[in-house]
């Protein structure tokens, strides 16, 4: 890993992502719930994949200390269970703005269920594009 980086959410039902990086800037993540909760979710974006599309979704508690490995080409987003979370982030490559892609949350092509309510959403996440219909 070369990247350490955090992410502070003051509410309850935050939502971020879902974000990737696309080649050849590609990265890998291991996300870690520092404080508090999250429903942290991942989509496989990856061509020719046989969960192409595919979600997978898991929560991660501070207490636990368990960690999340998102591999290359999948997507990652979570959503906050408590107030004042704070989610460490290990990347296995440098952010590149040129290679950052999104997606929307709710794109019904993924399926996710988020349990909450989304209290707070940045303007580029809640205008993320949709992938497409479901295959």
């Amino acid at each position: 890993m070369v990247q350490s980086a955090v992410s502070f959410n003051r509410k309850k039902g935050t939502l971020r992502g879902m974000h990737w990086q696309v080649a050849p800037c590609d990265e890998a993540k291991l996300v870690t719930c520092l404080r508090g909760g999250i429903f942290d979710v991942l989509v496989d974006l990856r061509e020719g994949s046989k969960t192409f599309r595919q979600h997978v979704a898991v929560e991660l508690w501070d207490l636990e200390g368990l960690s999340l490995y998102v591999p290359r080409g999948v997507a990652h987003g979570f959503q906050t269970l408590t107030d004042d979370t704070l989610v460490g982030y290990q990347l296995s490559r440098g952010q590149s703005v040129e290679h950052a892609r999104r997606a929307r949350f709710d794109d019904p092509a993924f399926g996710i269920r988020w349990p909450l309510p989304v209290s707070s959403i940045s303007d580029a996440d809640r205008e993320a594009p949709l992938m497409g219909a479901p295959r």
